[in-house]
Parts: C-alpha cells; sequence; structure tokens
C-alpha cells in the first residue's frame, strides 16, 4: 500500500495535467514526488527551497492571480514556522489555497520537535474560515484532496500522516461517519486513531463516529447521535493532535444538553525521546490498552 504522502504527490501531478488553475509549491520537502510533474509542467511546479515564509507568500500571490495552489512541507514548517504569512498572505488577503502537510504530531521521531506539530490545528483555529482534513488511509487522503482542490477559492488544510488505519471508510467530506452505534456514551476518532480506538472499546456500549473533516465540524452527527440518549451525554474525543482541540466543538454541538467531554490527544508536555509511532502512541497514552482505560474511567 502507497502512503498519504505518496498518493497525494499521484494524484496532484495528474490533477496539473487537467487543470492549468493547478500550481504546487514546494519548500524543498517532498520535491522527489513530483520530478515527472514539474518536468512536464515547470511554470506551475514552483521549488522555493527552505523558505517556509516564502512558499506561503508565493501560494498567496498565485491565488491573488486566480490561481489554485497548493502548498506543502511538513506541519511544523507550513503551519507554525511561517504563521504569519499563513493569517495575512491568506487570511487577511482573503485568498484561498490547498495547505497539505506531512509528519504530524509523531510521525517522524527521530527528527526531534522542530519536525512535530501537534499544535497545528489547534493554531489554525485562531483563523476564520478554514476547511480542515484529517484522513486516516490514503484511499481517504485521495477523497480529500480532490475535494479540496475543487473547493472553489476556499482554504482548506489536508493533514497527511505516515500513521493510517488498516482499510479506508467510506467517508464523505466535510461529515462524521458512524462506524459503530451504542447506549452508554459517544467515541469520535480522529482520522488515523481509528483502528486503535475501535480496538479499545470492542465490547463497550459506546457509539463511534468517524472523523476525517474537523473543521468545520459535524454538529450535526453529534446531536444527532446524542438524541438516542437517555439523560447525560458523555463523549469522548480521540484526536491525533493536541488533546483538546475539538473539546468546545464538542461542547457547542450539545450546549442545550447536559454532557460531558473528555478529550484525549497529544498533551502539552513534551516527550523527548525518539522511538516508532506505536512507541509515541504508548507513551503519549493514545494505544488501544491505554485508551481502554481511560475510556472505560471516564465512562464508568
Amino acid at each position: 500500500m502507497d502512503t498519504m504522502r505518496e498518493r497525494f504527490a499521484s494524484v496532484v501531478s495528474r490533477l496539473l495535467d487537467d487543470d492549468p488553475r493547478l500550481a504546487v509549491v514546494l519548500a524543498e520537502i517532498g520535491k522527489d514526488g513530483f520530478t515527472d510533474a514539474a518536468r512536464t509542467h515547470p511554470d506551475r511546479v514552483i521549488n522555493v527551497g527552505i523558505r517556509e515564509q516564502l512558499l506561503i507568500g508565493v501560494g498567496g500571490g498565485l491565488a491573488l492571480t486566480g490561481m489554485r495552489p497548493i502548498l506543502h512541507t511538513f506541519a511544523s514548517f507550513l503551519i507554525e514556522r511561517p504563521f504569519e504569512q499563513v493569517k495575512l498572505d491568506f487570511g487577511h488577503q482573503g485568498a484561498g489555497g490547498v495547505l497539505v502537510s506531512a509528519a504530524g504530531s509523531y510521525d517522524w521521531p527521530a527528527g526531534g520537535y522542530t519536525h512535530m506539530a501537534p499544535g497545528d490545528v489547534a493554531l489554525l483555529d485562531t483563523l476564520d474560515g478554514w476547511t480542515v482534513h484529517v484522513p486516516g488511509h490514503p484511499d481517504e487522503a485521495e477523497t480529500l484532496l480532490r475535494d479540496a482542490v475543487a473547493a472553489g477559492d476556499d482554504s482548506v488544510y489536508v493533514r497527511l500522516s505516515a500513521h493510517s488505519n488498516s482499510a479506508p471508510r467510506d467517508i464523505v467530506p466535510g461529515r462524521f461517519l458512524t462506524v459503530r452505534e451504542g447506549r452508554r456514551g459517544v467515541v469520535i476518532a480522529v482520522g488515523p486513531m481509528l483502528d486503535g480506538v475501535l480496538t479499545a472499546v470492542e465490547g463497550l456500549d459506546v457509539t463511534v463516529l468517524y472523523a476525517t473533516t474537523v473543521r468545520p465540524f459535524d454538529e450535526r452527527a453529534v446531536r444527532a447521535t446524542a438524541g438516542a440518549a437517555v439523560g447525560r451525554v458523555d463523549v469522548v474525543l480521540v484526536e491525533p493532535y493536541l488533546a483538546g482541540t475539538s473539546t468546545a466543538a464538542v461542547n457547542d454541538a450539545l450546549a442545550d444538553r447536559p454532557h460531558r467531554v473528555l478529550g484525549l490527544g497529544i498533551p502539552r508536555r513534551e516527550l523527548r525521546r525518539y522511538g516508532t509511532i506505536d512507541e509515541h502512541l504508548a507513551g503519549q497514552g493514545l494505544d488501544p490498552v491505554a485508551l481502554r482505560k481511560r475510556i472505560s474511567a471516564f465512562l464508568r
């Protein structure tokens, strides 16, 4: 199976052939995936080098000329380092584009904290109007990428990850998918957290919602699921980035219902070790064993 990043490069390379409005802007990272596309479309595959602020500035400028820019690098270099440019060159200018990240919260532990961005979605939450997709499988990444490119002039962030679920789901951009139903609570699994969540809640009487678009937040799905509950609604949110990033969205969705929310994700405490993705999940309390303990204790 290819990775989300490999699927991104192949899909966007084909889209460049079909849509003269598209342009890809890179900051050195990921350039090898676009070697053929750069040869075919040298004016629309642009590598600015290791200059992330320029990456965003060039993308915003292309958008102002009527192009649909697709910008790619690691999340820490795409959202955190050039955040002022994201805020001004896209938000303030009223320009739209597609920002596609990799490396996420813990994808490359050996790269150290400079290559991790658990706060990226929370940071984008300070800006208005961004759509945020978090696929959990390469097939879902393709669906969400195509939707992002076709989204007129909107601003869209697609968060790719080396962490992936074993199989794709039949997702609809912007909607949560009900994976299983139960009566004792609701667990919302975001993107690549789904497999671990399903293992963790095996045998528990809970509903599992699968979220691959987290902004805008599918409040309708949460309210519909909560409508089947009697009395207080208990919601557990499992996100592959900063813990609690979407708890306010859950609270807003259930503002007229008695409810509790437990936000699980990457804590603010930095895990200062290398290792594998699975070891980082265990270290952050997000492996299936830890998730079951935390979810069961909350529901109990």
